[in-house]
């Protein structure tokens, strides 16, 4: 069994040193090594899972539904998208302006027009866990079903990107976004145990990492990822890996090098990480000296590159967040909403590369993305030329993950202010991320599912037309 320790251990349940193992490599006290974990799980029993990913980016501060999707440019001026509209490749069909290129993607994407969080504040919680009962957010909900480590790949199940995590050193300022950040991944009555790992720091996972590690050659991640590496090619010249069976070398390379490597973004190809990034589109300190918009960045490309490398690499769900979206335009934010015009562009971007990105690949249906925050925009602008907390309606769009694109679901009244006909609300969000993700069939028969979490899934409705 492969172990990395501290030289200063402390020791824990059953006598052995929480600094002898590596979490990500789902060691723990129970007595099994990760190898054997591994062998246990190839033997396996009923598989629950439809082998499916899932990538959430969060916009948090409630982007507007009318410069995203549902432009009315038929509505008084008072009203409509200030960005105008941007023909789709749907007949008929139009995106607020700053949306081009997902516009020419319309065909591998779903929009819902008729979503609503039916939330007003700055409260992520109750959009993330679909209200259900026991508060938690549907990443928890997956990483209680998963464990918190993919079995064969070591990866955690359940990872939260902030753009610290892309860029060494950034420092952005704080303010309402900063409390609420945790909620997006919240566990609810599930325990913190099933928490989002933060690759840029503050989960109890990545404590645990830091604990694996001496302290002080953790600070420099590039010693952490080279050091790795050189315990792979040492013991490769030596022929240690040579009397071990398959699933001890399995265990070996999760750590040495697949855990590593999911995080690192210079593995990567330059010319994909050229085509994801956004770091040009905008001078981040043009936005960060207003208060509303103090995490907003300019990262988000890198963000999503990092989403695809982990779930590439097995991670199940990957929650990506993108401040900076409260445009009252009340001097805490930009008058007349200026700031759809590099934060719309930047999201343009950067999912747009997603999407075009797991096309290339295959996974396409391997990967549902789902993109949305924690409510709308008001219909009419206020004196600003801004808009003010709405939960009515809220800009929801789905791509891959199985489910059936190159749609519009739903249409709204005249004014875009209220949705005509059926409406959807995080429930059904909750609903259609679990079909995508689980056979509910199957999980309802799972003796070590929680009786909690099988009441969640049959409970929650889905978006029809997309299933």
């Amino acid at each position: 069994m492969l172990t990395i320790h501290d030289p200063l251990p402390k020791h824990d349940c059953q006598g052995f040193s929480r600094r002898e193992f590596l979490r990500v490599g789902a060691l723990g006290c129970g007595g099994l090594s990760l190898a054997s974990l591994l062998q246990a799980k190839a033997q396996g029993a009923a598989d629950i899972f439809t082998g499916r990913a899932t990538v959430l980016l969060f916009l948090s501060g409630g982007p507007p539904h009318l410069e995203f999707f549902d432009p009315k440019m038929t509505a008084p001026r008072e009203i409509h998208s200030i960005t105008g509209e941007v023909q789709t490749k749907l007949p008929g069909i139009t995106f607020g302006a700053t949306f081009p290129k997902l516009a020419a993607l319309a065909d591998r994407i779903s929009i819902v027009r008729t979503y609503g969080t039916g939330n007003a504040g700055h409260t992520y919680g109750e959009v993330v866990s679909g209200n259900n009962p026991s508060g938690a957010s549907i990443s928890s909900i997956y990483a209680r079903v998963r464990g918190n480590n993919h079995p064969q790949t070591g990866l955690p199940t359940n990872v939260v990107v902030l753009p610290e995590a892309v860029q060494d050193g950034l420092k952005l300022g704080s303010n309402f976004e900063t409390g609420a950040l945790p909620t997006l991944t919240q566990p609810g009555s599930l325990g913190a145990t099933y928490a989002a790992f933060n690759p840029s720091g503050g989960s109890d996972l990545k404590r645990d990492m830091e604990l694996a590690v001496a302290p002080s050659r953790f600070e420099d991640r590039r010693a952490l990822l080279s050091g790795l590496d050189r315990l792979r090619r040492q013991a490769d010249s030596k022929g240690a890996l040579a009397g071990t069976d398959t699933y001890q070398q399995q265990a070996f390379d999760i750590i040495a090098r697949g855990v590593a490597e999911a995080f690192d973004l210079s593995k990567e190809d330059p010319r994909t990480i050229a085509r994801y990034d956004t770091s040009h589109l905008f001078k981040l300190e043009e936005l960060t000296r207003w208060n509303d918009m103090r995490r907003a960045s300019n990262l988000l490309g890198r963000q999503m590159l990092m989403a695809r490398r982990l779930v590439e690499a097995g991670c199940g769900f990957v929650t990506v967040s993108d401040c900076g979206w409260d445009y009252h335009a009340n001097g805490n934010s930009p008058k007349n909403m200026t700031g759809i015009y590099p934060m719309g562009g930047q999201v343009d971007h950067a999912v747009s590369a997603f999407v075009e990105d797991l096309h290339e690949r295959g996974l396409s249906d391997k990967v549902l993305l789902v993109v949305t925050g924690e409510m709308g925009r008001s219909p009419r602008l206020n004196n600003n030329g801004g808009r003010e907390h709405y939960g009515e309606l809220t800009p929801l769009l789905f791509a891959g993950g199985g489910l059936k694109m190159g749609q519009v679901i739903g249409q709204t009244d005249r004014y875009a202010a209220r949705a005509v006909g059926e409406e959807y609300r995080p429930q059904h969000l909750l609903g259609t991320i679990l079909h995508s993700m689980f056979d509910i069939g199957r999980l309802r028969l799972e003796p070590q599912v929680p009786r909690e979490i099988i009441r969640i899934a049959d409970s929650a409705k889905v978006i029809g037309p997309l299933i």
